[in-house]
């Protein structure tokens, strides 16, 4: 299976996945009809026209039975590996591909954990609240998403990562206090596991350039840096030098006004035993 870092010609994940099932359909002997398809997995022959011009994403169950279907021995089932990539919303999707081929990432926070950092009780603790008229299996699938872009971003091949959060994404109390006790320990955790730097800038700090929202900064080996910035219902991708430099400038400003990294972690573990020693 390709590598989200080196897809061909280019293409999202989701574009690779369409691709690669029209080449699918149209390499079975005898060629298949994509109304064909559908009746034989159980979906409109348009939809499977919408999953190969990449309008959408499929469930894992269809991908199993186009599978069989087609007789291709389990290959659009593995490619849903890269599909996680894709289960973002549209604004970030783009951001997040990048993210899998960055170098580095220097992210700042300035109201909630960062997605790549969070824990699955308190991803869904922020999409019950977000979303109540979403239903569970809706919720479920977008906590699975968020971690396993979390799991690739923080292995030991993921890219060098650099956290500046603010003293409010500690005292937030997202979900319970049992939720944000094991929500601190794991960035403490990941820090301590030397997987990533992390700073706190605290309220004593006063105003900063970045206090309006998130922050991110991707550098990569063969391709110029990107930033990524994001407020509460849209994100831009930056890719202008000036305005990429612009951010880097603000990011390091905040960094020099931050916490040490040691004075940091302490912070944030003391304040994860006061969530753990408090009644929810």
């Amino acid at each position: 299976m390709p590598n989200p870092r080196n897809l061909p010609s280019g293409k999202t994940p989701r574009e690779y996945y369409g691709s690669e099932l029209r080449r699918l359909r149209e390499a079975a002997c005898p060629r298949m009809s994509q109304e064909k398809l559908g009746q034989l997995t159980f979906v409109s022959g348009g939809y499977i026209g919408q999953l190969e011009q990449a309008v959408r994403v499929p469930q894992l169950d269809l991908s199993v039975r186009i599978d069989k279907a087609l007789a291709t021995g389990g290959v659009l089932e593995r490619l849903h590996e890269l599909l996680e990539f894709s289960r973002f919303p549209d604004f970030f999707k783009h951001a997040a591909e990048h993210e899998a081929q960055a170098l580095t990432i220097s992210e700042y926070a300035g109201h909630l954990v960062p997605g790549a950092l969070q824990t699955p009780d308190y991803a869904r603790a922020i999409f019950l609240d977000a979303a109540s008229l979403r239903t569970d299996d809706v919720i479920a699938e977008l906590v699975a998403a968020r971690i396993e872009r979390g799991r690739l971003i923080t292995s030991p091949t993921g890219p060098e990562l650099w956290y500046i959060l603010d003293e409010a994404v500690l005292r937030r109390t997202v979900g319970s206090n049992q939720v944000m006790a094991e929500q601190l320990s794991h960035i403490i955790n990941l820090a301590k596991q030397r997987r990533m730097i992390v700073q706190v800038v605290t309220f004593t700090a006063g105003a900063h350039p970045l206090l309006s929202g998130l922050l991110s900064l991707m550098t990569f080996a063969a391709a110029p840096p990107l930033a990524y910035s994001e407020g509460p219902f849209a994100g831009q991708l930056l890719d202008e030098p000036q305005m990429v430099a612009k951010c880097r400038r603000a990011y390091d400003l905040v960094r020099a006004a931050a916490l040490s990294r040691r004075a940091s972690l302490a912070l944030i573990q003391s304040v994860a035993e006061e969530y753990a020693n408090a009644p929810d």
